[in-house]
């Protein structure tokens, strides 16, 4: 027994033997497993850190330029506004369009650069707006990069052009003969002045159109009242139109129409001539006018309402290019660029 159990010893002994070199070597590639492990950690890690640096840069970047482009559609709205503002008195006045272009620009949270107003011929001489507006932009990530604020331009250009067909028309003549249109310096804006509704040189003929083209008595006093009130749904040109015969100012629905209108624009048709009698006379319009309504007075056959002319933006549309017509002040405002 002492024999067999010295060989069972020797054979344990030897396998014992023979396992520790074996434990030995697996612990060995487990340590170089975990030191790969913890150096490739290591490069992915400065790798990261590598790349946060310019996704950051980029990010603050477009945050930034997100905020530019909103200060930019600002000041590109107001450019627009101050551009259409200073066109509503050209190519009358570049003085006053200039201060119109001026004071809109402010409203919008715009300034004008210097040298940032100019006039140009489209059409007419003076009959163009260009402005440019100028701001500044705050910088917030990238002032990292040394960027503390951007500044920014805006242009427009506007132009005004006559009244060829006009929208919206009101249904009372006016004689292109008026002071205030044919007198010396004149179309003359902003002055009192009064417009008659009494017979205009031809039977039966009272300063009243029938905008729609008919002729005779079709157009009774609900219809001229709502043209008075709402204008004529549609689009005009110059050329002949038929008078409305008869006093129908003294209705009361005209009288309300007027009254409702009290402090606003109407668009008046300007004739050259009346032709005819009764339901067949005939008005030649040759351009269209503004009238600021203050007051009327409707007594029998005899009226008159008071206010002034004043040059005023209209729907319509626009004249064609070298028109002959006379310029009364109502135009047509638009962007061009």
């Amino acid at each position: 027994m002492s024999v067999l159990w010295s060989a069972r010893l020797s054979s344990e002994a030897r396998r014992s033997s023979l396992w520790r070199p074996m434990a030995g070597h697996s612990k060995r590639r487990t340590r170089r497993w975990w030191v790969r492990a913890a150096e490739e950690r290591g490069q992915v890690l400065v790798l990261a850190v590598g790349l946060m640096v310019p996704l950051l840069g980029f990010g603050a970047l477009t945050a930034d330029l997100g905020s530019w482009y909103h200060t930019g559609r600002s000041l590109q709205a107001a450019a627009d506004a101050a551009a259409l503002a200073g066109a509503q008195a050209l190519p009358l006045d570049t003085g006053t369009a200039a201060g119109l272009a001026n004071q809109y620009a402010a409203k919008n949270g715009g300034t004008i650069a210097p040298g940032g107003i100019s006039f140009s011929q489209a059409s007419a001489p003076n009959d163009s707006i260009t402005v440019t507006v100028i701001g500044t932009a705050p910088s917030f990530f990238a002032k990292v990069f040394g960027i503390n604020s951007v500044t920014l331009h805006a242009s427009a250009t506007a132009q005004s052009n006559e009244l060829g067909q006009a929208f919206g028309v009101a249904p009372i003549t006016v004689s292109k003969d008026h002071p205030m249109l044919a007198g010396s310096g004149c179309p003359c804006f902003g002055q009192a002045t009064s417009i008659p509704l009494d017979k205009t040189g031809a039977p039966g003929a009272f300063g009243l159109i029938n905008l729609d083209g008919s002729k005779g008595g079709n157009g009774g006093p609900n219809t001229l009242a709502g043209w008075i009130q709402n204008g004529y749904n549609g689009y005009l040109g110059l050329g002949d139109y038929p008078s409305n015969p008869g006093a129908k100012f003294n209705a009361s629905q005209m009288q309300a129409a007027l009254t409702a209108r009290i402090g606003t624009i109407l668009l008046f048709p300007v004739y050259s001539s009346l032709s005819g009698n009764g339901a067949n006379a005939t008005y030649n319009v040759i351009g269209w006018a503004g009238f600021y309504l203050t007051s009327f007075d409707a007594r029998g056959s005899s009226g008159d309402i008071y206010g002034h002319f004043t040059q005023v933006a209209w729907t319509g549309i626009e004249a064609t290019t070298n028109t002959s017509q006379p310029d009364y002040g109502a135009r047509i405002i638009k962007l061009t660029q």
